[in-house]
């Protein structure tokens, strides 16, 4: 296994995304409302974007209304924006409270997909909220999309 030294700006990178973690998706779930899913998304060793052009940097979720049984989507472009080449793979955790976890789902299209250096993908992320959402009316999340060599 090769190991490759880390550059500053990737030292620095991870450790923000190491504090990002704490804070990152929330929202209020009730049978008679809906309310827009805000949170922050972190990366590792790529860059996250709201535009095609990958000028925008995404820091913020913003999935739209959510109502148990439904699901919100938002789009985003993931670009490898190292010297080589990523596979893309997302995770989702430190469900508040823990039992949000068994009620809501974070998704994407883009698990395992290799980038190129250079290269952007269109990704989406979509929440789903189960039908009976129980006594659940407040969560909140860590999401992180990490690139691996």
């Amino acid at each position: 296994m090769k190991f490759h030294r880390l550059s500053k700006v990737a030292v620095i990178a991870i450790a923000i995304a190491g504090v990002l973690l704490t804070v990152t998706t929330a929202a209020v779930l009730s049978a008679s409302q809906s309310v827009p899913l805000n949170g922050t998304i972190t990366a590792v060793n790529l860059g996250i974007y709201t535009d095609s052009a990958c000028t925008q940097t995404c820091t913020a979720l913003t999935v739209g209304a959510l109502n148990p049984g439904g699901t919100a989507t938002q789009t985003v472009y993931v670009k490898n924006t190292g010297t080589v080449s990523e596979t893309l793979t997302m995770a989702v955790n430190n469900w508040s409270p823990g039992s949000a976890s068994s009620s809501l789902t974070l998704t994407w299209n883009q698990q395992n997909t290799v980038l190129t250096v250079g290269q952007s993908v269109q990704a989406t992320l979509t929440l789903t909220a189960a039908s009976n959402t129980g006594t659940l009316t407040t969560f909140s999340c860590s999401v992180t999309v990490t690139g691996t060599q």
